[in-house]
């Protein structure tokens, strides 16, 4: 795991990829994948410690299925599906976290978004999954609870756009390098926790739970001397 972190030249999310999220926070619908960028030194391994909060920030978790890419990938063409699957090498569950006071503020002054996502611990993740464990990536149940308690529970079929869509949206603006990842979207039941609280999130393929893809973590204060106040 911790190669996926030193091999990651970037990670590239996704953004408003399920309806149901799209308007569970009241956003419009695009016409085609927006992205944006989380720092690699965001990924949290398992196992490495807790997600950290910073003080006064309302903190959010979104589950997530990470591609892990193997290769470069440059001005892909959407219709070419199999140069858009043969170039991943992999997959990983992961946690989106954001702040969303920060975002919020962030959207209505059009600021950028990297104060939300950039914090260290913000992308918890997985084992690395072998691409053969999920053979069809678009008939996976993504799963996160908060203390035992479902909060996300979808299928990745629900996208709206597939895979080929999103790599080709990202290589024709900038290159996918091997080892970068791509955080494909957020289905609905985001939402906050507080320092305390334990996430587990997963995924399963036909009703079984792949192991390799099982998260769980704590979430503790940071500390230090960050405090989120309005720009």
């Amino acid at each position: 795991m911790a190669s996926i972190r030193a091999n990651a030249r970037k990670v590239v999310c996704i953004g408003r990829n399920y309806a149901d999220h799209i308007k569970e926070l009241n956003n419009a619908r695009p016409s085609k994948p927006f992205f944006f960028l989380k720092p690699p030194s965001s990924i949290l391994p398992p196992a490495s410690g807790p997600v950290l909060r910073p003080a006064g920030v309302n903190l959010h978790y979104e589950v997530e299925l990470a591609l892990i890419m193997g290769k470069s990938l440059r001005d892909l063409d959407e219709r070419d599906e199999k140069g858009a699957l043969d170039a991943i090498d992999g997959y990983a569950v992961s946690i989106d976290m954001t702040a969303r006071n920060a975002q919020d503020e962030a959207k209505r002054k059009g600021l950028p978004w990297s104060i939300a996502k950039g914090f260290d611990t913000f992308l918890p993740m997985s084992d690395y999954i072998p691409k053969n464990r999920i053979p069809d990536p678009y008939a996976v149940e993504l799963w996160l609870s908060v203390d035992d308690e479902v909060r996300q529970r979808d299928s990745t079929g629900l996208m709206l756009f597939r895979i080929p869509r999103v790599l080709a949206e990202v290589s024709q603006c900038m290159t996918l390098e091997k080892g970068d990842v791509v955080l494909t979207g957020t289905p609905k039941g985001v939402g906050s926790v507080a320092v305390g609280n334990v996430m587990k999130a997963g995924l399963r393929v036909d009703g079984e739970e792949v192991e390799e893809g099982r998260i769980e973590v704590e979430v503790k204060d940071k500390g230090g001397l960050y405090e989120y106040k309005e720009t």
